[in-house]
């Protein structure tokens, strides 16, 4: 198969690069003319626009930011569901809020084309790697074209479900539980700083500790080492997720104090350090108590 891809940022350059390693032609837009320098460094074939990608692709990835953006890409007047052919397949990568994940299956139907809603979990780490988690909702008959693809840039792929949205549902549900244990861990990481804790005997504790995971592991890490910039975790990224799965969770009458809390946390750090990663929000806390978490 041919493979392309609509934004090759943290998460999309991964994709790319394992596609490639894997020896699958890709090609490639995005509107940073950086990202498109490095994508054709990878050995990407570099295309001049999203209907370029979708006329020399079977199997196009949308890693794109917002629902405004992958709607667009999908269904604008230059974009995929008008420039594939009869029988590909748009992949949603990028994680969308599920109703617009609904509105683009129901805008596709006639088209010919297959939409597959696997929002990813693994962040860019696992996108480099090709460790992503996969959470896919689509038909059986597209699941198993696709199959080639999402193997390359995933250790594990989940069937969620059948029909768009279902994919982004999980998706909203996963990171409500992923911005809470981060938050837990920016306030415990205080609170060790404040007491006079070494960062690293707090790791070693909590990475060996029935608390311990790949999430907090990873949150521990970056803080103790004051890495807070360009990690490949930018705070937007989960701010808007975070976004997502509150106002699912309204929709859906469900009370979601923990993750509210975190949204606010979050909320700190993306006003105080817009340019930071996840784990500035523990600078935010750390100036309230005067401390600081060092290894």
């Amino acid at each position: 198969m041919r493979a392309g891809i609509i934004g090759l940022g943290d998460m999309g350059s991964g994709l790319a690069r394992n596609l490639i390693k894997n020896g699958f032609t890709t090609s490639g837009f995005d509107l940073d003319a950086a990202r498109m320098r490095v994508f054709a460094d990878l050995g990407g074939a570099v295309a001049g626009s999203v209907a370029e990608v979708g006329s020399n692709s079977d199997a196009v990835f949308v890693m794109v930011m917002n629902g405004d953006q992958a709607k667009e890409v999908i269904l604008g007047r230059q974009g995929l569901v008008h420039n594939m052919s009869q029988g590909s397949i748009v992949m949603l990568s990028a994680t969308i809020k599920p109703a617009e994940a609904v509105e683009i299956g129901q805008s596709m139907r006639g088209s010919g084309i297959e939409l597959i809603d696997t929002p990813v979990s693994g962040g860019f780490s696992g996108a480099q790697g090709g460790a992503l988690t996969m959470m896919a909702a689509g038909s059986e008959a597209a699941m198993e074209a696709a199959s080639p693809l999402m193997q390359a840039v995933s250790r594990t792929i989940h069937h969620v479900g059948d029909k768009p949205g279902d994919g982004q549902v999980m998706k909203a549900c996963l990171q409500s539980l992923i911005g809470s244990i981060f938050s837990a861990t920016f306030e415990a990481a205080s609170l060790a700083a404040k007491a006079g804790v070494k960062g690293e005997t707090l790791l070693d504790v909590f990475s060996t500790s029935g608390a311990g995971c790949s999430v907090s592991n990873g949150a521990l890490e970056n803080i103790i080492d004051r890495q807070f910039e360009n990690t490949g975790s930018h705070i937007n990224t989960m701010y808007k997720d975070l976004t997502i799965s509150l106002e699912f969770a309204q929709q859906q009458g469900v009370p979601m104090q923990t993750a509210a809390t975190a949204m606010q946390i979050f909320q700190a750090g993306k006003t105080k350090y817009p340019n930071g990663d996840n784990w500035v929000c523990t600078r935010v806390l750390e100036e309230i108590v005067g401390a600081e978490l060092h290894r």
